[in-house]
């Protein structure tokens, strides 16, 4: 490994260009390239950073450490596997594939390669929720009896007009895979995995420009015996409203709400209180719409610290493919 570890990223969009940002932000990371179907996209390279149309071409220069994988969901398999096969370590943005069968291979090839698939999944470092996961790791809420996860947010036309994958079922694969995958792994890492699953979805406001859901409402049990109920929608009503997660258990309450899991809304706890944390101005802005918390920094330095000082990845691919297969769960349980 250099000094510096260099990056290359496939897939300019809004969350390549976040991407792209952190590593030339960071002292240990260089970007040396960037791939994109979209030639327009030339025009707006960094200084130094080298354009490419074509990911073999990119690959086969072989001047770069890590891939990160900024495209459409359901290209993250192959995007993937071709930098893995280039001897590249990958990053995959959310979702980390449309399938479990399609993460299995991801992580098959890793394996062959003997390199590392680093899953995004920024929301684990907000401190609302770093909070809630020390708390539960030192045992101090007892026995988790209930889950209350509630995305309320807002995806207009402008969305989707914007782009010729979105709310397609086979490029997007839902809302739970697009918008709502963060909430689904920041319940999966503080409650765990779930068992059963049964819910309901419907596309209400978005029949003219997608195939997909737009609201839906899950009644799950978790391998640990708690009942998770999971509510979501992209109508409400022209702006983002509520991205929370609330905990009922034996020795207390907590809440972590705002739009982004961004605060802690409420507790009640049978030891010492959490910090009064109030986080804003710190979405993933994209001018139309906002997404989830900006942590794409700590994404970044994350996989420096992995390669440069063996610590522990935050989302491993193993983790990435749990997420997957919950999706999948409640997606085939749907009526």
């Amino acid at each position: 490994m250099q000094s510096k570890i260099r990056f290359s990223i496939i897939g300019f969009g809004n969350i390549g260009r976040r991407h792209a940002d952190q590593i030339l932000n960071n002292e240990h990371t260089t970007l040396v390239s960037v791939c994109d179907i979209n030639p327009a996209v030339r025009t707006s390279m960094p200084e130094g950073v080298q354009f490419y149309d074509n990911l073999t071409e990119l690959l086969s220069n072989n001047n770069t450490d890590v891939l990160c994988v900024c495209t459409p969901n359901y290209l993250h398999e192959a995007h993937t596997i071709a930098g893995l096969n280039a001897g590249l370590h990958t990053i995959v943005e959310k979702p980390m594939a449309l399938s479990v069968a399609e993460c299995t291979n991801m992580i098959a090839t890793a394996t062959a390669n003997n390199k590392t698939i680093f899953a995004v999944k920024q929301n684990r470092y907000n401190p609302p929720v770093q909070e809630v996961k020390q708390l539960i790791a030192a045992d101090k809420l007892g026995k988790i009896y209930m889950v209350q996860v509630n995305c309320f947010w807002n995806r207009g036309d402008t969305y989707y007009s914007g782009s010729d994958w979105r709310g397609s079922k086979t490029k997007d694969g839902g809302c739970l895979f697009t918008q709502f995958s963060h909430f689904i792994d920041i319940l999966y890492y503080l409650n765990g995995s779930i068992t059963e699953a049964e819910g309901r979805i419907n596309n209400y406001a978005h029949t003219h420009n997608t195939e997909v859901e737009d609201t839906g409402s899950f009644v799950m049990k978790a391998a640990n015996g708690a009942i998770i109920n999971f509510n979501f929608t992209t109508c409400s009503y022209n702006r983002n409203m509520e991205g929370s997660i609330t905990l009922f258990a034996e020795k207390g309450t907590v809440k972590i709400g705002g739009q982004y899991l961004n605060t802690i809304e409420y507790q009640q706890l049978e030891g010492a209180a959490l910090p009064a944390i109030n986080i804003t101005a710190k979405s993933n802005d994209y001018g139309l719409y906002q997404g989830s918390m900006s942590n794409h920094d700590k994404v970044i330095q994350n996989v420096v610290e992995v390669l440069l000082h063996n610590q522990t990845i935050m989302t491993t691919a193993e983790e990435g493919r749990e997420v997957v297969r919950m999706i999948e769960m409640m997606y085939d349980s749907a009526h």
